[in-house]
């Protein structure tokens, strides 16, 4: 049997994401233990988790629990999101937990807007958001309630930051039980949502798609370029022009948002007088782009005789 080959352009691909994992998780690590566990803010998901307990009086440190938990959410996630998933958020905790360790020796004595802890929340959650969002958009995640929004994510086309916040709720709350302050929950709040709406912003910045539409008589040669260079395909629509009568073509196009300067380039070079409209679309599903999510009912089998 012929070994399966693994192109240039997927070798890339995975790097890339590794790389965004990695600073995706350095992100975290910064908000995490810069911000907020030194003021005593807590945070969501299994982060959340560590810190109370790092606040009790068991006093374990957040990097143990947190890597000790996510171990074990990993092995359950292992069957529904497979290896693929996985392995990357495997990658994605450890290179936390060896951040946080290094970053907690070195952050022992800063203690960054001790007096302004809502401005220590708000900036805490913008680096933890930032990067759970680029680590989901990179196939990754931190883990904890990340593996469980992004399971329902693969089923239903439900907002990422919305399952995360609804799940993080009682943790954060929790919370107060250890830190005896009502203020600290309260600003655990303001970290949650500012979290939540990072995460969304990230990751549908990511996944942002655009459409062409291309009035030219140079459409064969543009099309063809498209497809070449761009590695996008094209729809070729006839049409009239309703002044002067004359038919035309017109190439109908998707593609990702950061392909569009790319596809701008070829339309100027092969047609600098084509007629260009572009606009965003909200969600594009098919080859090339997102997966349909729709829930799948499985039909009984009928009963032997």
């Amino acid at each position: 049997m012929e070994k399966p080959t693994i192109t240039r352009t997927a070798f890339l691909k995975e790097l890339r994401d590794y790389v965004f994992i990695t600073i995706a998780m350095l992100s975290y690590c910064i908000g995490w233990s810069v911000f907020l566990l030194p003021n005593g803010i807590t945070t969501g998901g299994v982060p959340g988790i560590s810190s109370i307990l790092e606040w009790s009086p068991l006093h374990i440190p957040a990097q143990v629990s947190y890597f000790v938990i996510n171990a074990g959410l990993l092995v359950i996630a292992l069957r529904i999101l497979g290896w693929k998933f996985c392995v990357k958020t495997v990658y994605a905790v450890i290179v936390l937990t060896l951040a946080l360790s290094l970053s907690r020796g070195f952050t022992a004595q800063l203690h960054l807007l001790s007096d302004q802890p809502f401005m220590a929340s708000v900036l805490g959650a913008v680096f933890c958001g930032s990067g759970v969002g680029l680590g989901l958009g990179s196939n990754g995640s931190t883990g904890g309630t990340d593996i469980i929004a992004a399971i329902i994510n693969k089923y239903r086309d439900i907002s990422l930051g919305r399952v995360i916040l609804i799940c993080d709720v009682i943790i954060i709350s929790s919370s107060y039980f250890v830190l005896k302050d009502w203020e600290k929950v309260i600003y655990g709040y303001v970290v949650l949502y500012v979290t939540a709406f990072c995460v969304d912003q990230v990751v549908n910045s990511m996944r942002r798609s655009v459409q062409f539409f291309i009035i030219s008589e140079k459409y064969e040669e543009m099309g063809h370029r498209i497809n070449s260079e761009a590695h996008r395909g094209c729809t070729v629509i006839s049409g009239q022009g309703a002044y002067s009568g004359h038919e035309v073509k017109m190439l109908f196009v998707l593609a990702k948002q950061s392909e569009s300067a790319k596809i701008f380039q070829l339309i100027e070079e092969t047609d600098p007088h084509a007629f260009v409209s572009q606009s965003a679309v909200i969600g594009v599903y098919g080859e090339g782009f997102d997966r349909f999510k729709v829930k799948r009912h499985k039909v009984p089998k009928a009963n032997q005789m």
